[in-house]
């Protein structure tokens, strides 16, 4: 069976959809990723046969646009850039599945292979990686920095889904829609998932199901899959580990280049606590230019190998970061910046492993008061272990598999 892939957005958007690829191939599918170019060689070098949607350069515009990184201007950014990325996701539809030769995994961004689905008819099964993109009235998610109850939430919602959503994605999208020939959308939020299938690749434990989510649905388990699992370390940085108690990991997103504040503020509260750290990025310009002994800059590496030697971990709130800190057993203080992240730390907080902090607060006392008492509470500890034991078989990729062919047969999509 043909299966074309359509991730969209940072590492941790497009790494559970490589290590999903993976899966299938594994199982005798014919796969394709489709993404930005940015991440053709990580896909290449599993192997996978790979589409460009964008170039390096698109990627690092959105990557610098600063409104990404604001909760209420992301979602504005996101669809700024996203004319271009309709037109080839449509075009590589035509090229894959036009015929009823396959189907079709994407994102809720995906909006051209959304629309290819209805013009094309062929099945689309959308894969949601966090559960603050389904938009129920029964478990209303988190949205933005704004504190509410849930009772405003559900208020809220169809207030946000009509004055943000629809407004800013629906002119885009439904100008693709003219010129495709079909009907205007209403309720994006709503149509983004698509009426062939839904996966959610979280456990119920995270995010149990509700009476208003999305029918046909599958809910597997965190992906857990890293680009390079299945190599060592760099020598210098198993050195580092080495050579003194487990550090700090500060991660402020793969995507994110304006994190020199944060970087600078978390140089600093380690000197304080006198602790050891990690800085996470692959933007070297982001990192002071002079470090103390204690703490180490990496470009990357694989959190599945990185945590389990680590005492805590800082960053943004992405699920597949997040998801990581959970297998491993290890605290987080999470500085969420936008998208899905405040929903994310609303339910680690719930689960007790885990501490937030507004970025308007990230200052060096209010990290170094969070982050100690992070270190030194046994109750966090306790539930960081609690949580560990439930992620201690990995099967989210396996059970995703499983629910592709399942959905595939459901819509008659010969297997052989």
């Amino acid at each position: 069976m043909r299966i074309v892939l359509f991730p969209l957005g940072s590492a941790g958007d497009v790494f559970p959809f490589l290590g999903l690829a993976i899966q299938l191939r594994e199982r005798g599918h014919d796969v394709v990723v489709a993404t930005n170019a940015h991440f053709e060689p990580q896909v290449r070098r599993e192997g996978i046969s790979f589409e460009p949607v964008g170039t390096e350069e698109d990627y690092l515009e959105i990557t610098r646009d600063p409104d990404l990184w604001d909760p209420w201007r992301s979602f504005g950014a996101i669809v700024r850039h996203s004319d271009r990325i309709i037109e080839r996701q449509v075009e590589i539809c035509r090229q894959y599945l036009a015929k009823g030769q396959g189907v079709a995994l994407a994102n809720l961004l995906s909006f051209g292979v959304r629309g290819a689905r209805d013009q094309m008819r062929f099945p689309l099964f959308t894969v949601h990686l966090q559960p603050g993109v389904i938009l129920s009235r029964k478990a209303p998610p988190v949205l933005g920095n704004l504190p509410a109850p849930a009772w405003l939430r559900r208020w809220l919602l169809p207030v946000g889904e009509r004055l943000v959503i629809d407004r800013l994605a629906g002119p885009a999208i439904n100008r693709r829609q003219r010129e495709m020939g079909l009907p205007p959308v209403r309720r994006i939020a709503h149509w983004w998932n698509s009426p062939d299938g839904v996966i959610c690749l979280f456990p119920e434990w995270f995010a149990p199901p509700q009476e208003d989510w999305p029918r046909p649905l599958f809910q597997a388990d965190f992906p857990l899959w890293n680009s390079g699992s299945q190599q060592e370390l760099t020598p210098s940085l198993e050195q580092f580990l080495r050579d003194g108690p487990p550090p700090v990991v500060f991660a402020p997103g793969t995507a994110n280049v304006q994190a020199g504040p944060f970087f600078d503020t978390s140089v600093e509260a380690c000197g304080r606590l006198g602790c050891r750290g990690i800085l996470l990025t692959r933007f070297r310009e982001q990192v002071p230019a002079s470090l103390p002994a204690t703490v180490r800059h990496v470009d990357y590496a694989p959190l599945d190998r990185l945590l389990p030697r680590s005492a805590a971990l800082v960053h943004h709130g992405g699920v597949g970061t997040l998801s990581q800190a959970l297998a491993a057993g290890v605290p987080q203080l999470i500085r969420p910046l936008a998208h899905d992240q405040f929903d994310n730390l609303h339910r680690v907080q719930a689960l007790g492993v885990a501490r937030g902090i507004a970025v308007s607060r990230y200052r060096v006392p209010e990290v170094v008061r969070q982050l100690g008492g992070l270190l030194q509470s046994q109750s966090i500890r306790e539930a960081c272990a609690a949580v560990q034991n439930r992620l201690a078989t990995h099967r989210g990729l396996e059970l995703a598999a499983t629910a592709v062919e399942e959905l595939a047969r459901r819509a008659g999509v010969c297997q052989g």
